[in-house]
């Protein structure tokens, strides 16, 4: 029997890698979606396989919806359909006050954390509905607690790009609960990842940990174990809801 397929796009490193490594053990074939870092979803790649585990890399920019109906496409035709979906990938820009940034950075922000998940989302339907003649599926996608603080003085644009994947898959999950697929939201907290040192603070989780109710920052492999169920059936009557890493915040 072939496994089921699971698509991560940005699979290379944090989250992403995170989830694929757990997804592989769980027996799922992972596709890990990268941008530019080859080299990290190629690291990913290869210590999945060392753990026995099956997994494939591609590279595509998700801000493309060309480049992500071919990505399913060419999964398709060389592994199968596409049966779990991840929208891991987002980005972040320099901290800073929302007054101090400026058009260039919204759109760029917004076309990968917001642009990039629809098209993935619309692609993913294509592949996996009753209705096309698919056989169903699930997606998670990875939002943030920044949807609900709103990030001030830091990160407000993506907050806001965060409560927009929120506010849309809410309403993508009651459009195609008949259509066999499930789309639920993960909202991770402070975790320790490589995002925070694109923001400019590598240290941000550290100095913001005594804020946390728990008092320390989560993990990847944390968020990981609640995309996962999401994924699996054990959620089979979830959809449209949210899972909160953050914490206790």
């Amino acid at each position: 029997m072939e496994k089921p397929i699971l698509l991560i796009t940005g699979g290379g490193r944090g989250i992403g890698a995170a989830t694929a490594k757990l997804a592989a053990q769980q027996g799922y074939r992972v596709v890990l979606n990268y941008r530019l870092d080859k080299a990290s979803a190629q690291a990913a790649l290869e210590e999945i396989k060392h753990l026995g585990g099956q997994a494939h890399s591609i590279q595509a920019d998700i801000c493309d919806a060309d480049q992500v109906s071919t990505m399913f496409e060419h999964i398709l035709k060389n592994w199968g359909p596409v049966s779990a979906l991840v929208n891991n990938a987002g980005i972040l820009e320099t901290q800073n006050t929302f007054a101090q940034t400026d058009l260039n950075r919204w759109q760029r922000v917004f076309n990968t954390n917001v642009f990039g998940t629809f098209s993935c989302c619309q692609a993913a339907f294509k592949h996996m509905a009753l209705s096309q003649g698919g056989k169903g599926g699930s997606i998670v996608n990875v939002s943030s607690l920044a949807a609900i603080s709103g990030s001030p003085n830091e990160y407000v644009d993506y907050a806001a790009s965060k409560a927009a994947v929120d506010t849309f898959s809410r309403g993508f999950a009651k459009e195609v609960a008949d259509d066999g697929i499930r789309v639920n939201v993960v909202r991770p907290g402070f975790i320790h990842t490589d995002m925070h040192k694109d923001g400019g603070e590598a240290g941000r989780v550290d100095r913001l940990a005594p804020s946390i109710p728990m008092k320390r920052g989560g993990q990847p492999e944390e968020v990981a174990e609640a995309i996962l169920w999401l994924l699996s059936d054990k959620a089979s009557y979830t959809s449209g809801g949210f899972i909160d890493v953050a914490g206790g915040r």
